[in-house]
């Protein structure tokens, strides 16, 4: 029986600031820093045998992911980071203040941006194009994403990189984002469309769920952290 550990990443600045991110690099603040800390050491207890961990391409998760394993004492393992696990891409709401947006828009077109499963943010004109990411497509960089377009994208590196690994009983770890982590455990759980606006992620909060070799869920356990 394998397990696979679901965290979102430290508070980040944006966080802290209240602001949309998405695939904007930003760092973690002092607290998230803490609770990255805190997150590794409630892990330690679980006693896992991790054979590899999986992480985005932004420096708030890649950062959590190497705090994590320095908890586990596992600095060793392989960290593989993939555009794939990137948050949901909010479009030309980066960088605004989420307050702000409610005030320009209105709440339920906000609430609609943010939780729904399908309402996409208004999009770029011109997608960003980070040097990170220049030995891919210019076409992975959206413009904007629903949850649904985060899901799709997510998805392949789900069923080509960490199943596989589950199903021969090694257990992995996935540092990444409120919104991608939320649409893994839509996947996961065969969440309906209209319930995902229910589900939360916290910061720094693990999730570890047991599987069968037919990567049939047997246990969920969220872990909270003082």
């Amino acid at each position: 029986m394998a397990k696979l550990v679901l965290l979102r990443h430290g508070e980040s600045t944006a966080n802290y600031d209240n602001t949309y991110t998405g695939w904007s690099d930003v760092p973690l603040t002092t607290n998230g820093v803490f609770q990255a800390r805190a997150a590794g050491a409630r892990l330690r207890a679980e006693q896992l045998n991790l054979t590899a961990v999986h992480t985005s391409m932004l420096k708030r998760a890649i950062m959590t992911a190497y705090i994590v394993q320095e908890e586990l004492g596992q600095l060793y393992l392989p960290i593989t980071k993939s555009w794939r696990l990137n948050e949901r891409h909010y479009g030309a709401l980066r960088g605004l203040n989420k307050d702000k947006s409610r005030q320009l828009f209105g709440d339920a077109q906000v609430a609609q941006w943010r939780r729904s499963y399908i309402a996409e943010p208004p999009h770029l004109v011109q997608p960003e194009l980070a040097p990170a990411y220049s030995k891919w497509p210019d076409s992975i960089v959206p413009g904007g994403e629903s949850l649904a377009d985060a899901e799709r994208r997510l998805l392949p590196y789900w069923v080509n990189a960490i199943a596989p690994h589950l199903r021969a009983g090694e257990d992995q770890l996935i540092v990444a984002h409120g919104s991608t982590l939320r649409a893994l455990i839509k996947y996961l759980e065969g969440i309906k469309d209209a319930d995902i606006d229910g589900v939360e992620v916290g910061n720094a909060e693990p999730i570890v769920y047991e599987f069968d070799q037919q990567l049939n869920i047997s246990n969920k356990n969220i872990l909270h952290v003082d």
